[in-house]
């Protein structure tokens, strides 16, 4: 049989492995297993390239398996290294510097097809010219991302031009391109070259100054787009180098990628074109010392005899329970509670925590049964049959400034904490969310604080109600 049969034939196996992985990702039962369907898929489309290259390059071959080799074994020893040392919280940052790498990959690969190009038709031309658009935009984009979710100071300065004018030097960059773009088509060899390093530097200051004026808050909705941008960007390069499986694998990241931020956006009642183009909202300023005026605090006794007296106990995890690595104690405390006969649930908002799902991957290692997770909508109209809400590092998500006008996250749609019977919020302190404003949750008749780190407040609980 021909040795390109085989190897389409093996594609084709991977690029059902990926399909299969994304379709069983979509549920936290099934998530592994399309997880390791996804390495699988990607594992034999890697040995076939390499099988490929080798064949086609035939005066080169103990070279370029030599090079092959060593970039993948450098990047099985990074991935080995993020893979141990990352931490959960830290996740939404390795996925922006994942995007990143994927656009600047694509970059460097449509380039270096472009130099040794004999021959510049139409059709690899397009593509090359918008992966590098793409694939530079996707790469400053991403650092940026990276940066703001990891609290930078660079990049959590304000950008230094107003909205209009932001606005005029976007459209003259994106123009810059699209020129560049339209005389690669018809250009020389050399030309080709300087005109393609033209677009990714024009796409590079792009990335930057689209994404540099886009509020914390709206990180998580960046972040999916990004994901799709990197997606596009290696399915162009795919028609550049002639790689049905990165034309495929592309395909996938930048389709999922595009639904979930349409997902997002709809959880955030956000428009795509507002996160992207307005800079974040701008509301007045609040006296957090005036909203904060009648807050009350709590101790881990009394919370433990809130809970011990309820019949149905609502946790809200939130970026705090991350950070502070709490998920394990907030199991076990859910345990005790429902040996006593009483009824815990979790209610999950759509962007709690830094990135989509979140808090049901921090919660699954927990091993917290999936039923007793519970979407937005479906708890909502059932907060007021609550005893007892704790909300555990949560701040934006429960914020009832939402339903307000002119506010940062006006319209955003939250839990509603406020109506349960009782609320506890264990935070380490009054501070802001992401959107940097005052939450009048804490300061509510029915609302009291615990201060401290999650984990030891929770685990204080514990400790409570084992006396009770």
């Amino acid at each position: 049989m021909d040795s390109k049969v085989i190897y389409d034939v093996f594609y084709l196996l991977a690029a059902i492995l990926f399909i299969l992985g994304v379709k069983l990702m979509a549920h936290p039962r099934t998530a592994r297993r399309g997880n390791m369907f996804g390495i699988l898929g990607m594992t034999i489309a890697i040995v076939i390239s390499i099988m490929k290259a080798n064949e086609q390059l035939v005066s080169l071959q103990i070279f370029t398996l030599f090079v092959i080799g060593l970039c993948c074994i450098i990047g099985i020893l990074f991935g080995a290294i993020l893979a141990t040392r990352v931490k959960m919280t830290e996740m939404p940052q390795l996925v922006a510097v994942f995007n990143g790498i994927g656009g600047l990959a694509s970059v460097l690969v449509a380039g270096a097809a472009l130099v040794v190009a004999t021959d510049l038709s139409l059709d690899k031309n397009i593509a090359t010219a918008l992966s590098g658009f793409i694939g530079s935009i996707t790469f400053i984009g991403s650092a940026v991302a990276a940066g703001k979710l990891q609290e930078l100071k660079f990049f959590k300065k304000g950008f230094p031009l107003p909205t209009f004018l932001r606005h005029i030097l976007n459209l003259a960059l994106v123009c810059g391109c699209g020129w560049a773009g339209y005389s690669l088509l018809s250009a020389s060899p050399d030309q080709a070259v300087l005109l393609y390093v033209a677009i990714c530097g024009l796409g590079f200051i792009l990335g930057y100054t689209l994404t540099a004026p886009i509020g914390g808050a709206d990180m998580p909705v960046v972040i999916a787009l990004l994901n799709s941008y990197s997606g596009i960007a290696a399915s162009a390069t795919g028609f550049v180098v002639g790689s049905n499986i990165l034309i495929i694998a592309g395909s996938l990241v930048g389709a999922s990628g595009i639904i979930l931020t349409s997902l997002m956006c709809v959880a955030m009642n956000r428009s795509l074109l507002s996160v992207l183009f307005g800079g974040g909202k701008v509301g007045a300023d609040v006296d957090a010392d005036e909203v904060y005026a009648t807050v009350k605090r709590t101790t881990a006794a009394d919370v433990a005899m809130m809970a011990d007296m309820a019949e149905r106990v609502v946790i809200v995890p939130g970026y705090g329970m991350a950070v502070a690595q709490a998920q394990n104690a907030v199991s076990d405390m859910a345990a005790i509670l429902e040996k006593r006969g009483v009824t815990v649930e979790y209610a999950i908002h759509p962007v709690a925590g830094r990135m989509p799902g979140h808090m049901n991957v921090l919660l699954a290692e927990a091993d917290v049964d999936y039923e007793q997770l519970k979407e937005l909508e479906e708890i909502n109209p059932t907060f007021e049959t609550v005893d007892l809400a704790i909300v555990l590092g949560a701040n934006d998500v429960v914020n009832p400034e939402a339903r307000k006008e002119g506010t940062v996250i006006s319209g955003m749609p939250i839990l509603d904490v406020d109506k349960a019977q009782q609320v506890v919020v264990i935070k380490r302190s009054l501070g802001p969310g992401y959107a940097g404003i005052p939450n009048p949750l804490f300061a509510l008749d029915n609302a009291s604080m615990l201060f401290g780190d999650g984990r030891e407040a929770i685990q204080d609980i514990i400790t409570a109600l084992k006396e009770l």
